[in-house]
């Protein structure tokens, strides 16, 4: 017997209205990164902290400097950011007072919350199309495989060389790799980080490769499961896995280098400087 055609359920008027707000969200959530940018740039986070973790709309117009005409902006910007998280309003006596939340605890400028850096940067690199215009000192080189590098058009401020990074690093003064070793086997991390140390000066002039990838905890923590869910897709999909911090310096030693420091641990992932 033919299995019975499933019969669809059509979603409820209340599903449909719910299904065209998130369609309409998911369209628009450019505009929360937009007023995301100009709250940090403006200086908001720290306007309000300064003002005791509290403010008022004429209270935030008056610390920025802002001419009065452009609080109903700063009343529209506010109230998406608020919704969005980034804020938390309070409506009290028809007056609106604004305070930090953890996100916006960490764009505070010169205030450090608990060791967590200030988060600024990121946010303003995530919403420019000319992050790396930001840095003109920087100079910057991409190492890729031909076939990527050769399709990359060239635009003045990222050098792209086409290579193989088990052959050859351009020398530098640091060198990055950011969840790249993960991929590869403790063999094949060893061959990549011996190349790297190659192509760096000594520790004394400042030579360093910043390795940031997924440290696995020792005990049980918030992202402990997901190190592991991790490491078995690594297992499936490549030659490589996840690593504890002693899995790390072993391979960094292997590789010839001298001395490592775990910086920061970002949820799974570690920041090390890594040392020749």
């Amino acid at each position: 017997m033919a299995a019975e055609a499933q019969q669809l359920t059509v979603p409820t008027e209340a599903e449909l209205l719910q299904g065209q707000a998130d369609l309409w969200r998911h369209s628009l959530y450019y505009m929360t990164s937009m007023a995301f940018q100009c709250a940090v740039k403006l200086g908001v986070p720290t306007t309000i902290h300064s003002l005791g973790g509290a403010a008022s709309l004429p209270d935030l117009v008056a610390a920025l400097s802002l001419p009065p005409a452009k609080l109903p902006y700063l009343r529209r910007i506010m109230r998406l950011l608020a919704t969005s998280g980034v804020f938390a309003a309070d409506n009290a006596a028809d007056v609106v007072t604004y305070r930090l939340t953890p996100v916006s605890w960490l764009l505070l400028d010169s205030v450090a919350v608990d060791g967590h850096p200030n988060q600024t940067p990121i946010v303003l690199a995530a919403t420019s199309r000319h992050c790396i215009e930001a840095f003109p000192q920087i100079k910057c080189t991409v190492l890729d495989l031909p076939k990527v590098i050769d399709n990359v058009p060239a635009d003045g401020v990222v050098n792209y060389v086409a290579g193989d990074m088990f052959k050859s690093v351009p020398p530098a003064q640091a060198v990055l790799i950011k969840l790249v070793l993960h991929h590869w086997s403790d063999e094949d991390c060893v061959k990549i980080l011996a190349q790297c140390k190659k192509a760096i000066p000594s520790r004394e002039e400042g030579g360093k490769v910043i390795v940031i990838d997924i440290v696995v905890d020792s005990s049980s923590g918030p992202t402990h499961e997901a190190e592991l869910l991790m490491d078995v897709a690594m297992m499936v999909m490549t030659n490589g896995r996840q690593r504890d911090e002693t899995d790390w310096s072993e391979i960094f030693t292997k590789a010839g280098f001298s001395d490592y420091k775990l910086l920061k641990k970002l949820g799974a992932r570690g920041v090390f400087d890594v040392y020749p």
